[in-house]
């Protein structure tokens, strides 16, 4: 495998879920770590138990449907800690209301604007770097809905995540000769705060049938270590007990 010590590795959404998992799978490694988010307490509190556990990941707020804020955190982590060779967009959200008979303009736009707008403004300010060094690995965190519909997690959501196929797609065509990588990774159920979001939340029994954030950390550590001439285009990872294919009553959607 590809060693990744002291390489920079940004991961948007690290403070939480799997976007944590990979920040912390990445730090094991040797890299330079730095996790970004909406929320500053939360990234402190992922900093803090981090340290306590003999790991070193640093925080920088950023809120990624903001371009200018994207591009000024680029900036930063590069001025700081070297160029950015690693970035994982794992930066998501969804909202209730996701169903056509209750969604708004505004909540269709948050999701977008976090889910694809954001995946693509963090991507392009980081490729002006990469291709200078004709060094870079991205790995977008998209989902299973990416691939198939879900009708649980609504129009919104669906929508970002099918135009993530076509972006890292678009990465890989147009960077690979640059030495850029791209890796989407689409999961079935993860046990991760976000569940809370969905309309009919599945139970804890089921919960414990799903994957867990390690396990994508793990993956994402795997995809960044492989070597500079290997891309992993895509990745479908569910649990062994996969609800999406058998079914299950809290995936209908109470429309």
């Amino acid at each position: 495998m590809h060693s990744i010590q002291q390489q920079v590795a940004w991961i948007t959404g690290g403070a939480t879920g799997i976007g944590l998992a990979a920040a912390r799978a990445l730090a094991k490694e040797g890299a330079v770590v730095v996790i970004s988010g909406r929320r500053s307490a939360e990234i402190e509190t992922a900093v803090a138990a981090a340290k306590a556990d003999g790991l070193t990941l640093h925080g920088l707020a950023t809120d990624v449907s903001d371009a200018a804020q994207v591009e000024r955190s680029a900036q930063q982590i590069a001025a700081e800690h070297g160029p950015i060779t690693i970035l994982v967009c794992s930066a998501g959200t969804n909202v209730p209301n996701r169903f056509l008979n209750k969604l708004t303009p505004a909540d269709f736009g948050k999701v977008i604007d976090i889910n694809l707008k954001g995946v693509a403004q963090c991507v392009m300010s980081v490729l002006p770097g990469m291709r200078a060094q004709a060094n870079g690995v991205i790995v977008v965190v998209s989902s299973w809905a990416g691939r198939e519909f879900l009708p649980f997690t609504g129009m919104a959501y669906n929508s970002a995540k099918a135009a993530l196929t076509m972006l890292a797609r678009s990465v890989n065509h147009d960077e690979g000769r640059h030495g850029v990588r791209c890796t989407l990774v689409q999961p079935g159920e993860v046990y991760t705060p976000i569940l809370k979001t969905r309309p009919r939340p599945p139970s804890t029994a089921d919960c414990e049938t799903m994957l867990r954030m390690e396990d994508l950390g793990d993956l994402v550590r795997y995809v960044v270590t492989l070597p500079p001439h290997v891309c992993l285009n895509e990745v479908l990872i569910s649990p062994t007990h996969n609800r999406f294919d058998i079914g299950a009553d809290d995936l209908k959607p109470a429309l």
